[in-house]
């Protein structure tokens, strides 16, 4: 069996109110009217997706919410998403391979981010078999095409893998593809799943 993990809110607890932040902090701009800006939108996704390098989402981000920051302002906020790993996980994402099944990490992610969390959770890589990020396959969830990538680059058939995601229109798009897929809303449910 392939069991395929998300990262954000399944292996690592993220939140982006921490990003706001710092960037209220640097900017002087109220914490309440970023937290009500800050839409992700195409340059959000086309940064995920590979298709936009860090200069020019923090610029076009920068300019969206109107926020006169300098680069290194902005990835210092961009990093500051990062709160703590799940312990639990990487614990039976361990187990799972002891007993001989394939264990892979598929996040949405950017090239700002991948250059910070490896260091800050070495766990991650450790006990995966292997890690899919959406910038480096230049599609991401809910696509079809990213899971299809995991699928054909693993070997495996849909009815032979399980995901584990926190968003909803991830796991429709897991589920369209023929995946079975688990919708991750607090740290109990993957727990939960294989007690």
């Amino acid at each position: 069996m392939l069991y395929i993990f998300d990262l954000g809110n399944v292996i690592v607890d993220i939140d982006f109110n921490r990003v706001m932040g710092v960037w209220s902090d640097f900017s002087r701009i109220p914490l309440a009217r970023l937290q009500r800006d800050f839409i992700p939108g195409e340059a959000f996704y086309q940064h995920e997706r590979g298709e936009l390098s860090d200069h020019a989402f923090a610029e076009a981000l920068c300019h969206d919410l109107n926020m006169p920051l300098s680069y290194e302002q902005f990835a210092a906020g961009w990093q500051a998403v990062f709160v703590s790993l799940r312990p639990e996980v990487i614990a039976i994402m361990a187990r799972l391979r002891e007993q001989g099944h394939r264990v892979v990490v598929l996040s949405n992610t950017n090239n700002l981010h991948t250059a910070h969390w490896p260091e800050l959770y070495p766990e991650v890589y450790a006990t995966a078999d292997a890690v899919y990020l959406s910038h480096e396959l230049g599609t991401r969830k809910p696509e079809p095409d990213i899971f299809l990538k995991v699928l054909d680059a693993e070997g495996v058939r849909p009815q032979d893998a399980v995901f584990f995601d926190d968003n909803e229109d991830n796991i429709r798009g897991a589920q369209a593809v023929g995946i079975t897929s688990v919708l991750v809303r607090d740290k109990t449910d993957i727990t939960d799943y294989f007690a």
